[in-house]
């Protein structure tokens, strides 16, 4: 049979009149079903897009492109010929030495306390790790007189310190790895060292209440660590993380862990996409209780049309001929409300951009629920409904080919 003919068939059986009340009615029904399942494919996956990029965004400010650490231990020394042969890596754009570690916090005036994570940082880590849009007050730290740091702002918060007061202060406590008996010499257990919060920092809970950005040498001195990092923190080029950590890793060796963004949260973004996936299957198995309407409403079609059947064959269509027609009517059901549920979850996605109809309650970070709209999610929908459209009509179109001929002929 001439497979403009076949087109032809298929067309004429979706938009012609039926005798039998029930096909149209499980068409539409299938049709509306497979609408809403594919929009709601498209919203899903543009809000969780939209969320990742949002996470993404917010964990910029203290975790870099790329992070070279030691591989066993916390401290080591970096020379300056390392960080210079890092520059000359194609795709580096900017590196910065980092030390930290958990110390103690309190207010010199309240002797409030808390465990935080201190971070020395040097004049480079602000053009590596992009927090400044979140800082209010100084966004530098100083090693002058007084010494200053940014701190989180829950840290503030709960110690009731000033940024705004020159004589507000807060003072960091770590101890001496080198002290193994505290009772015996009390005085030589900590080593503490004085700052005043200039800036602050309001990103998430997640940092707020866990990070001091303080001067790195003055940080390395409160560690005992004076010349060593925790890590050096490189900013680079877009599209080049992969190349730039290969080569840092031939660059620095084996008794040195090179880490992208990806591979310093894993399991952060291990769950994004987790749970993206589960979102996905879900939507998959409503889209295929779906299909149950979509397999009745073409049998009940192959039943209607046994009589034209029996003509095609008596006018040598064979059955594989009978099949692509009701496979290709399956797949014709399937793509009208897949299309229109594409159109239907591009609108309201456009609408959430536009005008962010449904809000977030209660954030300071965002306003309403970012979403990101993305053509290989697309593509993906597209996909998942032709392939369920076959799937429905397959059983249909098997039985249109065992419809007997016509008598006589």
């Amino acid at each position: 049979m001439n497979k403009t003919l076949i087109w032809q068939l298929a067309i004429r059986y979706l938009t012609g009149k039926r005798t039998a009340n029930i096909v149209p009615v499980l068409s539409r029904i299938s049709m509306v079903a497979i609408a809403v399942s594919s929009a709601a494919m498209i919203v899903v996956f543009s809000v969780f897009n939209g969320l990742e990029g949002f996470v993404k965004q917010l964990y910029n400010g203290f975790y870099p492109d790329v992070k070279v650490t030691v591989a066993k231990g916390k401290f080591f020394k970096a020379d300056t010929a390392m960080v210079n042969k890092m520059y000359q890596v194609a795709g580096v754009k900017v590196v910065t030495a980092v030390i930290e570690d958990n110390a103690i916090v309190n207010n010199t005036n309240n002797k409030e306390q808390k465990v935080v994570i201190v971070k020395g940082i040097d004049r480079n880590y602000l053009a590596v790790n992009n927090i400044t849009a979140s800082i209010s007050g100084e966004d530098s730290v100083s090693a002058g007189n007084p010494y200053t740091a940014i701190a989180g702002a829950r840290i503030l918060n709960e110690l009731s310190a000033d940024m705004n007061n020159i004589f507000s202060t807060i003072e960091l406590y770590y101890a001496n790895p080198e002290q193994t008996n505290f009772a015996a010499a009390p005085d030589n257990a900590y080593r503490s060292l004085e700052l005043h919060p200039a800036g602050m920092f309001q990103i998430s809970d997640d940092f707020d209440d866990k990070y001091i950005l303080a001067p790195l040498q003055l940080v390395q001195h409160l560690f005992h660590k004076d010349g060593q990092y925790s890590s050096l923190e490189l900013s680079v080029e877009n599209g080049k993380t992969e190349e730039v950590k290969a080569a840092l890793g031939k660059l620095v060796g084996a008794n040195y862990k090179v880490e992208s963004r990806y591979e310093q949260n894993k399991t952060m973004f291990m769950v994004l996409r987790t749970e993206k996936w589960a979102i996905y299957a879900i939507l998959v198995m409503v889209l295929l209780v779906a299909s149950f309407n979509l397999v009745g409403g073409l049998t009940m079609m192959v039943l209607e049309k046994q009589k034209d059947i029996a003509i095609l064959k008596a006018m040598g269509a064979g059955s594989n001929d009978i099949k692509a027609v009701f496979l290709l009517e399956g797949i014709l059901w399937a793509m009208s409300g897949g299309l229109s549920g594409i159109v239907l979850g591009t609108l309201v996605c456009v609408a959430q951009q536009q005008f962010g109809i449904i809000t977030v309650g209660g954030s300071f970070l965002m306003d309403a629920y970012p979403v990101d709209m993305n053509a290989a999610d697309f593509l993906l929908v597209f996909v998942t409904i032709l392939a369920v459209g076959l799937l429905a009509a397959w059983y249909p179109a098997t039985k249109a080919t065992k419809a007997p001929a016509l008598k006589g002929v």
